[in-house]
């Protein structure tokens, strides 16, 4: 091999390992970033329950970056993620999470919605988790029109079950 040629192949892999060395820099900052953003919206991601001195169980969420209370939980075993609100009078989730979890629709209607009116299916949940807080038979709607993706606004048929108090950016639920 001519000595001329080495140099160039010993550039290219330098080259090589450099621009593998950048990817695999952009991918974990992807990774760590997500985390972040991921904490950011839902800083409940394991709400932790308690017991009250009254013997109530009680779960304390933290406000997120958009002054909002999202925490995870679980729908009749299956872990969602809920946006907690107090304007829903029922729990909304989109549609295909009721395919995944095999609800029964009744009662189609429509529905007013901060957005306007929507169509909708009428339901019930076997059982809504959050932390240590478990109800049995909430009802619910089915919004097809809800993005796949989409939180499960956790409304007032859950939400009123509940006592609950905001203070210093925390929701204190007790039940």
């Amino acid at each position: 091999m001519p000595q001329n040629e080495r140099p160039d192949a010993n550039q290219r892999t330098g080259r090589h390992m450099l621009l593998f060395a950048w990817v695999g820099g952009i991918v974990l900052l992807t990774v760590l970033f997500q985390d972040v953003l991921q904490s950011r919206f839902n800083p409940n991601s394991a709400p932790q329950g308690q017991q009250a001195a009254d013997g109530r169980h009680e779960v304390v969420l933290d406000r997120n970056a958009s002054g909002h209370y999202v925490a995870s939980g679980r729908i009749n075993g299956l872990p969602v993620v809920f946006l907690l609100d107090t304007g829903a009078t029922d729990v909304a989730l989109p549609e295909a999470l009721a395919d995944r979890l095999r609800l029964v629709r009744t009662g189609g209607g429509i529905s007013q919605t901060a957005n306007g009116a929507v169509a909708v299916w009428q339901t019930v949940l076997d059982e809504v988790r959050l932390g240590d807080i478990r109800l049995q038979d909430v009802r619910a709607s089915i919004v097809p029109s809800m993005a796949a993706d989409a939180p499960v606004l956790l409304g007032m048929s859950f939400l009123r079950q509940l006592e609950f108090s905001q203070r210093d950016g925390q929701l204190t639920l007790r039940h």
